[in-house]
């Protein structure tokens, strides 16, 4: 796809699945993509494609995009052409990333003037994968990487600050029965109601900013069955370590209570978690701002979580940077403005002259 425009480059990326732990056929695509633009490809032990980019001078850059999207390999990932948009599921989360990094490595030239590159298309972003690919690239190059940046979110925003999480699975358990002649025996089913309907209860502080959701249940055989077994799993975050433990120590007292007065037993695992970091970055801010103007645009500083998460924790000079524009990520009716691709491959192009000149 040498001569494919950009935008027929997002769609091609698109529209091959890339599911969180079965990034595989996406992988073997940006691969073969960077490959036929002449550069030399390598996976890593978790599945990452990896290229060292000829030429640059100056400080060690490394550019990760991550393969995965939020979708199961149920869902269709076809693209689907508007008046001014694409819409798809992953369509800019983060098909549209990889696709700008994909068109750099195709021509250089964008960008005569850069830093020393290693472009690296991670897996397990999304979800449970927990940052796994980041991890490793972390721990591969970290000593020797002077700033991570993550192609991640919308033009004319840099996530700068890490947001930490603490991700759980909650498992109730009882003896189960009928419906009516076991009836008022324990239900796992009502205690995973009661456990959240207390996290709801729990009061989140707006300052640091922190959330927490329930986002998926599970649970009961049969609508006249006493549940055996439920549960669900839970999301915490803050842009605050100590805040964060707070939260975690709640939670785990509010599915305690609950287990406790419904006679039910239960297991609370951790599944997931994500450090929350603040990292000297004021160069590669300065640089997005200079970016970013350039183009025509402000830089808009937030707090989030991304493949930066891990560098920050190490303490190396990290940011997510955006070049797409669009909306309703994590939606099935998420969209990109494909006009946006070229704004913002002229943006990383002039991101990386700045970092390459400071």
């Amino acid at each position: 796809m040498t001569g494919a425009t950009l935008t027929e480059l997002l769609v091609a990326i698109a529209e091959t699945a890339a599911p969180t732990f079965h990034e595989s056929r996406r992988a073997d695509l940006i691969a073969g993509l960077w490959e036929a633009a002449g550069h030399r490809t390598r996976r890593d032990g978790v599945g990452n494609v990896l290229c060292e980019v000829g030429g640059g001078e100056g400080p060690l850059v490394v550019l990760a995009a991550h393969l995965d999207s939020v979708f199961g390999p149920e869902v269709d990932v076809t693209v689907r052409r508007e008046q001014g948009r694409l819409r798809g599921p992953g369509i800019g989360d983060n098909a549209a990333s990889l696709a700008v990094v994909t068109r750099l490595l195709q021509d250089l030239s964008v960008a005569p003037e850069r830093p020393r590159l290693v472009v690296a298309a991670t897996v397990g972003e999304e979800g449970l994968g927990d940052l796994k690919g980041a991890r490793q690239v972390v721990e591969d190059l970290g000593a020797h990487c002077d700033h991570f940046i993550a192609l991640d979110g919308h033009l004319g925003v840099m996530t700068h600050q890490a947001v930490g999480s603490l991700r759980y699975e909650a498992t109730f358990m009882g003896p189960g029965g009928h419906a009516w002649g076991d009836y008022p025996g324990p239900s796992a089913v009502h205690a995973t109601g009661a456990a959240v309907a207390r996290l709801a209860a729990i009061e989140v502080p707006a300052m640091p900013r922190s959330s927490l959701n329930v986002g998926q249940l599970w649970g009961g055989t049969s609508i006249n069955a006493i549940a055996e077994r439920a549960g669900f799993n839970l999301d915490l975050r803050s842009i605050d370590p100590a805040t964060l433990d707070d939260l975690a120590a709640a939670a785990a007292a509010a599915v305690a209570r609950a287990a406790r007065d419904a006679g039910c037993r239960y297991d609370l695992q951790v599944v997931g978690r994500r450090p929350a970091a603040t990292v000297d970055n004021q160069l590669l801010v300065a640089a997005a701002e200079r970016a970013l103007g350039s183009v025509g645009l402000p830089l808009k500083l937030s707090a989030g979580s991304t493949d930066a998460n891990v560098a920050m924790a190490a303490g190396i000079s990290a940011a997510a940077f955006g070049v797409y524009s669009g909306g309703s990520a994590h939606r099935l009716e998420e969209w990109m403005d494909p006009g946006s691709l070229d704004v913002g491959l002229r943006a990383l192009s002039r991101l990386l002259r700045e970092l390459a000149q400071g």
